[in-house]
Formats: C-alpha cells, structure tokens, sequence
C-alpha cells in the first residue's frame, strides 16, 4: 500500500508539471488556432532567467526595475484607456512597480524572487510572440503557423546558448533548486516530501482556478467564445485579439512555472532539457481531447499515474505471462507501453478521452 500511494504521489506531481506545460497548449490552441510546437522552448528559455537570478549571473536590480517600468508603461496605458487622467494613472503604476521592486529584493536571489521574475519573462516573451509574430501572420494557413512556431524552437535553442553563454561554457553546473529543500511527511507509510506536496498544490489550484475562471468571469466567457468561433465572436464584439495575446501571455507563464518545477527533477539544465515536458504535453492535449480545457490536463495527470505503475510494476505483471521477463523490463520500457497503449486508444477513440467529434453546419 505505502509503495503504491509512493507511486501515486509522485505521479501526481509529474502531473501537475505536465498539466501546466498541457493547458498552455491548450490555451494558444482554442484561441489562436496555432499548434504551439514551442511551448516547452519558451518555459526553458524563461527558467534559464530564474536559474541566471538563483546563480548570480543576472543583475537582480537591473532585471527587476526594468520589469517594473514594462509593467507600469502598460498599466498607464491601460488606464488610459479606461478614461483615466495622467495624474492618477502614473502615481498609481509608479507606485506598484517600486512595490515590486522592494518585494522582490526583500525576497532576495532565493527561488521564491527567481520564479516570480521567472513566470513575468515567460508573460512577457508570451506578449512578444503574439504581437510580432503570429499576430502578423492571421491569414496564414492553420499548417503554416504550426511551422512558424516550429521555428521558435529553432530561434529559441539559438538565443539561449548566446544570452546565457557564460553560465553554459562556465564550470558551475546551472541549477535551480526546489522550493522547499528538505522534510517530509508520512501518508499511510508513503513519504511525501514538502516540495513534491507544494508542487501538487500549486498545480492543482492553478488548473481549478484556472477552470473556474473560464466557467464564471467575463473574460473567460470571451476566452470561450473566441475559441469556439472567432469569427463570430468578432461580430459579437468579443475583444479578440486582446484574447489571443492573453492566451499567448497566460500559456508562456505556465510553460515558465512547470519549467522551473521540473528543474530539481532535471538537476542540470541545458537548452534541451523541457523536451520531454514537451512531448508528454501533446500526448496529453490528443489523450485527452483537443475540444476541451479539461480532457487533456485530466490525461495530463492520468498519464503522469499510470506511467509510475508501469515502470514499477510492468515487470510483475508481464512476468504472469511470460517468466523469463526481466525484472529491469519495465524501468526500462515503461514509457514506450504507455505511448503505445495511448496510441491503440486513440486509433478507437480518435477524438480523445473526453473530446468530441465537431461537426460543422453549412
């Protein structure tokens, strides 16, 4: 019992991680009808910022205050848009961004300070894209965009060893650490460390927080009717644009957030290592379902379980039918049985756990 609920555990943190980097894909999917191949890349290119604050590398001040007045730019201009005068506006941004500032030099170069700064790069390269790239290019075809996005990975992979030169080619390995180093708890046995329970909860209350806030906000009733026709959505005067780069700002944060959670369990980052992250992501978002938010961040954790199982137990099972099985079988081969069980679901379930067959009226 204890080594199965070790298995579950562990599972549901993988899957949070998973979920995240899913839901991201998910969010550009519906909105912007762009396959995000660069998902993971924009979650890596994002940690290694976190990673350059946790080392030293970055000026914490620097870094800080220049966020700071991205931020206080776009609210004054945001609340003058709102009708609201210069006097009130620019006090009133000034003064949460020097609030920032102070927060996050009282935090210090912890991970805490490294992530917050972390999940705002990941908004801001979000923005970046939408507005200069794929907003630029509305009337390519759905195929075209896949392959622009495709060419992120490219331009990303390429930046990040010019940005990041001297930590790549220095001697420290780069690292970023767990939120929580060290204790435990015991669950039926099971040990639980503070940090595999810290990521779990924070998974799991962005995915419910995030669900209801598409089920019962306005702006996730645009978010839902943007995704399920933008064209019409346009004509009901759903701000559609302002969604898409939303969901692009939203998707990057996320990709940031399981990129920084997945980096203990990487221990050394290299410019490649969210990939598999990014991988199980899309054998999420098809488990699951492209027509929902919440097939694939369900297959998400149901993948993250189910692949634990079969590592650890395949081999036991698989030896009923055959003894002369190797006890290493399922270590070593678990991660293929999964992929390969998922792709005999979807050849009789082509539209995925949850997802539906859409059927278009002429």
């Amino acid at each position: 019992m204890a080594s199965l609920l070790q298995l579950i555990f562990s599972g549901l943190e993988s899957g949070s991680i998973y979920a995240l980097a899913t839901l991201g894909i998910m969010l550009i999917y519906r909105t912007s009808t762009v396959t995000n191949f660069a998902q993971g890349m924009i979650g890596m290119f994002s940690a290694f910022f976190a990673a350059a604050i946790v080392m030293g590398n970055l000026d914490l001040t620097l870094y800080s205050v220049a966020i700071a007045v991205l931020f206080a730019v776009a609210f004054i201009l945001f609340l003058k848009k709102k009708e609201i005068s210069y006097a009130i506006s620019v006090p009133v941004s000034l003064g949460i961004a020097f609030i920032f500032v102070l927060i996050i030099h009282w935090i210090g170069r912890s991970v805490w300070s490294a992530t917050i700064l972390g999940i705002i790069t990941g908004f801001i390269t979000g923005v970046i894209i939408d507005f200069v790239i794929i907003r630029r290019a509305q009337k390519v075809n759905p195929l075209s965009k896949q392959i622009i996005t495709m060419g992120l990975v490219i331009v990303i992979l390429g930046i990040t060893p010019v940005i990041f030169s001297k930590m790549i080619v220095g001697a420290t390995p780069i690292m970023i650490p767990p939120f929580i180093s060290e204790g435990s708890i015991r669950i039926l046995g099971a040990a639980l460390s503070y940090n595999s329970l810290f990521n779990i909860t924070v998974g799991l209350v962005i995915m419910i927080s995030l669900f209801l806030f598409l089920q019962r906000t306005k702006w996730g009733l645009a978010v839902r009717t943007t995704a399920s026709n933008p064209q019409v959505a346009r004509m009901m005067g759903v701000p559609t644009k302002l969604v898409t780069v939303g969901a692009w700002a939203v998707a990057a944060s996320l990709g940031a957030l399981a990129a920084i959670m997945y980096a203990p369990q990487a221990a050394i980052l290299s410019p490649g290592y969210m990939v598999v992250i990014q991988i199980v992501a899309f054998v999420a978002c098809m488990f699951g379902g492209f027509q929902t938010f919440h097939g694939p961040v369900i297959a998400a954790y149901i993948i993250g379980i189910v692949r634990n199982l079969i590592v650890f137990y395949g081999s036991d099972f698989l030896r009923i039918f055959s003894p002369t099985i190797s006890s290493e079988f399922g270590s070593i081969w678990g991660e293929q049985i999964l992929y390969i069980l998922i792709l005999v679901f979807i050849i009789f379930r082509p539209f995925g756990l949850i997802g539906k067959k859409t059927i278009k009226k002429v």
